[in-house]
């Protein structure tokens, strides 16, 4: 008997333990969700987000252009979110093409947007974030904005409350 009830015992522990395994996956996935170009492009138009490039492409392969193509979802929701709470008008001159640094947080693993300068964007960063030095602020979501000399840099760990 005491064999029996130590087997149910493991049984529900095992299966406790892949339910918990299954459900911490499924997190790990949605945080990572790739999105094609076209989808990303046409989420940040119905936003109101606009893009260039230097090249005017969206190659991934090509650093003069600027391409979503194997973006996160939520570094699109991100930048989604940054407009409508700031209210500026954003546009993209950096996705996740090619001649950006590398890293795990980097352009080409979908994390990261370059934003062009504004004063709108300027002000609502610096007035709404917290400075943690070096041109960076930090949003209250985790997300770190990096001032560069002619571009906002943004690495969006998350939506930003989206």
């Amino acid at each position: 008997m005491r064999l029996a009830r130590a087997l149910a015992a493991f049984v529900l522990a095992l299966a406790g333990m892949t339910l918990t395994t299954a459900v911490a996956t499924a997190d790990v996935q949605a945080a990572v969700t790739k999105l094609s170009h076209s989808d990303a492009a046409s989420r940040f138009s119905a936003a109101g987000l606009t893009w260039s490039s230097s090249g005017g492409c969206s190659d991934r392969n090509n650093p003069t252009c600027t391409s979503f193509e194997q973006i996160n979802l939520t570094t699109v929701q991100g930048g989604i979110t940054l407009k409508r709470a700031s209210g500026c008008a954003l546009r993209i001159t950096g996705g996740t093409e090619t001649g950006h640094a590398s890293g795990t947080y980097s352009h080409w693993n979908g994390y990261k947007l370059d934003f062009a300068l504004s004063t709108c964007i300027n002000n609502y960063v610096r007035g709404t974030f917290t400075s943690i030095g070096g041109n960076k602020w930090r949003s209250g979501s985790g997300n770190i904005y990096f001032l560069e000399s002619n571009h906002w840099d943004v690495t969006y760990y998350n939506c930003g409350g989206c």
